[in-house]
Parts: structure tokens; C-alpha cells; sequence
């Protein structure tokens, strides 16, 4: 019966892992139909998002069965409980990451290089990544990093707001209204920057029994 127990948790990691992986490529992507203004990308995106509803189904079906058909311990139990409160935000990342694409479509942006945008999207592909492996490690160290690097993407997300703000009022460089459409994008990477950030508590849940959110 342990065993068993051993190898559904090793499933839950790997699922956890398959959802995280689904979030950092729709990440990975929106910055990419951003820079390229290729909306055909962007659309993919959105049509991913039903990919990453399906893994939280999936992960939530088996925290539910773990609980109800095993006897879980404390630390166990912790580590189910955190998965669920996980999948929550990753499918929030998912919507994220699909919100930035459907501006893309929507207003046919053209190719947008903007370096403080590139700069924030890496850094949350990297939040996101990291948290999920910080649970699948049970590695505290790293959960905590991701935690701290949230401080950066809200320094990233101050200083490209007043650059847009500054390039709207000459409309020299950006039209306002695309400065306003690439205001809402980096709005949103600073969300995801947050989700990752509370995954990365739910794992200091999992390991230590202490949730700081």
C-alpha cells in the first residue's frame, strides 16, 4: 500500500511538473508573438489554455484520491494540500499568459521590442520553472528564491510603466494607445511574478508546516 502511495506521489510530481512546463511555455511564447508580432503564436497561446485547465483537473482528481483512498501522514498530507493550492495558481499563470496574447490578437500588434518587457518575461518563465522544481525537489532554499526575486519584477514593472508613460506623451516611439496595451502586458507578467510567488510559499508549506503568505 505504501508503495503504491510512494508511486501516485511520484505521478503528482510529474504532472505538477508537465502543468508548470505548460505555463512557462505560454510565457515563453507571449513574449515571443510580442517581439515578432506574429499572431499566430499568440493564438496558440490561447488555445493552450484549455491544456493547462485539463492538467489542474487531472492533478486536482488525484490530490482527491490520494486523500480519500490512502492514509496519508502529516507530511504527506502537506504535501497533497500544497499541490491543490498550487494548481490554482498555475492555471492563473495559464490565464495570465493568455490575457497578454488575446491584447496581441485583438489589437494586431505589431513586432514590439521593448527590452524591459523581454527582462520581466524571462524572469517569470525562470519564477515559475523554479517553483515547481523547488516542490518536486523539496529543495526550501530555492522555494524561498523564487519568493525573493518578486521584489525585481516590481521594480521592472515600476520602471516600464514610466517609460511607456514618458513614450505615450511624446508619441514619438509608441502610439498612447499601444502604450496603454503594453502597460495591461507587463500589468499581467507582474501577476504572474505573484502566483509564482505563492506557489513558491505553498512549497515552504509543503516542507516546513509554515505558510507565510
Amino acid at each position: 500500500m505504501r508503495k503504491e502511495f510512494q508511486n501516485e506521489l511520484s505521478d503528482l510530481n510529474r504532472l505538477l511538473n508537465d502543468m508548470g512546463e505548460l505555463c512557462t511555455n505560454s510565457i515563453r511564447q507571449a513574449a515571443k508573438a510580442l517581439e515578432t508580432g506574429d499572431l499566430a503564436t499568440a493564438q496558440t497561446i490561447i488555445d493552450s489554455d484549455t491544456d493547462i485547465n485539463e492538467a489542474e483537473s487531472n492533478i486536482e482528481n488525484l490530490c482527491l484520491k490520494l486523500l480519500l483512498e490512502q492514509q496519508p501522514v502529516a507530511k504527506d498530507l502537506r504535501q497533497i494540500s500544497a499541490a491543490l493550492k498550487m494548481i490554482t495558481d498555475l492555471e492563473r499563470i495559464g490565464d495570465e499568459a493568455s490575457d497578454i496574447a488575446e491584447i496581441i490578437t485583438s489589437t494586431h500588434m505589431p513586432p514590439t521590442e521593448f527590452p524591459g518587457i523581454t527582462r520581466m518575461s524571462k524572469i517569470c518563465m525562470e519564477m515559475v520553472r523554479d517553483s515547481v522544481k523547488a516542490f518536486s525537489d523539496r529543495d526550501l532554499i530555492l522555494a524561498r528564491t523564487v519568493q525573493k526575486r518578486d521584489d525585481e519584477v516590481d521594480d521592472l514593472f515600476n520602471q516600464n510603466r514610466n517609460a511607456l508613460l514618458e513614450a505615450a506623451k511624446t508619441g514619438t516611439e509608441i502610439s498612447p494607445t499601444k502604450a496603454v496595451d503594453l502597460i495591461m502586458i507587463v500589468k499581467y507578467l507582474e501577476r504572474i511574478a505573484d502566483h509564482a510567488v505563492n506557489v513558491g510559499e505553498w512549497v515552504e508549506f509543503s516542507i516546513t508546516g509554515v505558510h507565510n503568505g
